[in-house]
């Protein structure tokens, strides 16, 4: 999975657009949301990202006045907004099914919310006009949503939602319904229409590749909590739970004892031997669960050419090959490893076949200590 090089170090001046505190939220005795503190500054790409049922619909229907909190406070832009009703908080929300109206043209739909503000026609046109232009619709005025491509009906939704200039926009799952390369190609024009603009998104996905990509930082939901919140790369690179490691992307998780810890380089016994992390801090003695990356392996027929510090050796149990890259499952000892080698020239790198013997190459900065 590649992300885009994005990050708070590329973000405005980092004033809080929109801050919640202790927001629970109770449905029929289910706690949908526990206990949610977090800022979301402004003209930042927020992904809440989760599983069905986690919570993350529900927060953002709480920042949009859809729901009630049964306690906390939301603020955006400094102030308090739970009082507010929908309609008249600072937000505009895009929604899955799009939602437009079917009997009004594409230029009827991106015009009604200024309408209904009472802002001057001519001045509506403008604006109605340039939004279009951003997004790519100016030729699409005098169509119908039925005349238009899942794509098209996306942007339509974007640009009305945008032509409001609200401070926040709300994205609910909005590429969900489309075909895996019209997503794709969306998720690229979302961040960059993101960037253009200069409003605070919050996006709430279950598609892990879909927040890395389009994401300043990442939420990280499960059971009504925020199990992690970073950075993309911190997320992904650094996973402090189990939960992370193996819901965003993929891990191999290896349970063990610290053994020594010296000079940030801790030495852990594991059912596979002994392996060396330089991530992270330990404590001697204490049990630790250690995540790796499948694409953080290196497999090789011979290790004797490189720094042998952690190597393991196994045989391939199963190859799956998926274009971009071929998927190795091996067998060390007692369990099943994967490791993942991008799909170079041969001459490049080793191919395998099912049953062949290799050794399995971790680096120390590649083995990660888990919180849980």
């Amino acid at each position: 999975m590649t992300t885009a090089q994005r990050g708070p170090s590329s973000l405005p001046a980092r004033q809080v657009a929109v801050r919640i505190r202790n927001l629970r939220k109770t449905f029929d005795e289910q706690e949908a949301l526990k206990q949610i503190d977090l800022d979301i500054y402004e003209g930042e790409f927020l992904s809440l990202l989760g599983p069905s049922g986690c919570g993350k619909t529900t927060l953002l229907r709480i920042i949009a006045g859809f729901e009630q909190p049964d306690q906390g406070e939301v603020s955006i832009g400094g102030v308090d907004t739970l009082p507010i009703p929908p309609h008249k908080r600072p937000v505009n929300t895009v929604f899955q099914s799009y939602a437009l109206f079917p009997h009004m043209t594409v230029l009827d739909n991106v015009l009604f919310g200024l309408k209904m503000a009472k802002v001057p026609r001519q001045e509506a046109l403008k604006r109605a006009e340039r939004v279009m232009a951003m997004v790519e619709i100016e030729s699409f005025t005098k169509r119908k949503p039925h005349q238009l491509s899942g794509g098209q009906k996306q942007r339509v939704a974007l640009a009305r939602a945008i032509v409001n200039e609200p401070k926040v926009l709300l994205l609910d799952e909005p590429l969900g319904a489309l075909d895996l390369k019209l997503r794709k190609q969306l998720q690229v024009e979302l961040m960059q229409l993101q960037r253009r603009v200069g409003i605070t998104f919050i996006y709430v996905t279950h598609d892990q590749e879909e927040a890395l990509v389009m994401s300043d930082r990442i939420a990280v939901m499960q059971t009504g909590l925020i199990d992690q919140l970073g950075s993309v790369e911190e997320v992904y690179e650094r996973p402090k739970t189990r939960y992370v490691a193996t819901f965003l992307g993929s891990s191999n998780l290896i349970d063990g004892v610290v053994r020594r810890y010296q000079d940030g380089v801790a030495s852990i016994d594991t059912a596979l031997g002994e392996l060396r992390s330089s991530i992270g801090s330990y404590t001697p003695n204490s049990p630790v669960t250690l995540a790796v990356r499948p694409e953080k392996i290196y497999v090789k027929s011979d290790a004797s050419a490189y720094y042998l510090e952690n190597v393991l050796e196994g045989v391939v149990e199963d190859i799956i090959y998926t274009g971009v890259e071929n998927q190795y499952l091996i067998r060390v000892k007692d369990r099943t490893f994967a490791a993942y080698v991008m799909n170079k020239a041969l001459t490049e790198h080793e191919a395998f076949n099912i049953g062949n013997q290799v050794k399995l190459i971790i680096p120390a900065q590649s083995v990660v200590p888990l919180n849980d």
